[in-house]
């Protein structure tokens, strides 16, 4: 069985600086790393890492700089389905800058803006849970209108309100939000389950039957990059298997572990090491 992650897949160039730099000011980096990013993409890297298997179902197109995510993500064991394979533009590109001292970073992206509207009749076989992130708007609904179809777990990655959510969230089973997401009033009210995070502070979580916090493990993080994405990954690995404050539980010790680890891939392994996973 597999689980089969929609949306985002961009090309992120990771620096890590001591100072974040002021508008006008230049920096010299320490480190410089390239790789495969975006919600839907770093949520598979970590399915594939916790040993299941992950089918990234995104738009990439033929550009030269497709090839790097595609090279980054057949290393870390996540295949890739692309929805437009002879899309000739560059796919969206993340510059990125990591602080040294506390692994605070900024982002600038373009993210899917640029890239072509795609209709796929989406498979399904072997899948057991889907995520979407809501960057292709018309990928996201064809999945989540499949996987409901099919009575497939559907998490929503709901980093920020997207047009496209109005009609997707009816099709949600659990909406995975950040501290920063904000709805119409009533958007949540039918989905199932609601999830808050918030950085280190506690999780909290809402179904039609109860509600509480999950605290997030104490740790030094000295890398926040894709942190939210990598506890996603977990989220949808767990989904099913576990009721929800231990599925919480289990992402927030998976991103806890990622935080520790400098670099866009580093952390795999400590992770794989830590669940057990060979």
């Amino acid at each position: 069985m597999s689980v089969l992650l929609a949306g985002l897949c961009t090309v992120d160039v990771v620096q890590r600086v001591v100072e974040l730099p002021a508008p006008g000011e230049k920096a010299q980096s320490t480190s410089v790393a390239v790789a495969a990013g975006g919600p839907a993409t770093n949520a598979a890297v970590t399915v594939a890492a916790l040993g299941e298997r992950a089918r990234l179902l995104t738009v990439l197109g033929a550009h030269p700089l497709a090839g790097l995510a595609r090279a980054d993500l057949d290393a870390c064991g996540v295949t890739v389905v692309d929805a437009a394979p002879d899309h000739p533009d560059p796919p969206a590109v993340s510059a990125v800058a990591v602080r040294e001292r506390d692994g605070e970073r900024t982002v600038v992206s373009h993210n899917a803006a640029a890239m072509p509207a795609v209709r796929v009749r989406p498979d399904l076989d072997g899948v057991r849970a889907v995520l979407v992130d809501g960057h292709h708007p018309d990928l996201a609904l064809a999945v989540a209108e499949a996987a409901r179809a099919s009575g497939l777990p559907v998490v929503l990655d709901a980093g920020s309100w997207k047009p496209v959510l109005a009609r997707l969230l009816p099709l949600v089973d659990i909406a995975a939000c950040s501290a920063h997401f904000t709805a119409p009033d009533g958007a949540l009210d039918a989905v199932p389950t609601v999830i808050t995070t918030a950085g280190p502070e506690p999780v909290r979580w809402r179904t039609a039957t109860g509600a509480g916090e999950v605290p997030v493990p104490a740790v030094e993080a000295r890398d926040t990059l894709a942190a939210g994405d990598v506890w996603h990954g977990a989220l949808v690995a767990g989904v099913s298997r576990l009721p929800v404050p231990e599925l919480i539980a289990f992402a927030n010790e998976v991103a806890a572990e990622r935080v520790r680890h400098v670099g866009p891939r580093s952390w795999i392994r400590p992770v794989r090491a830590r669940m057990g996973v060979r």
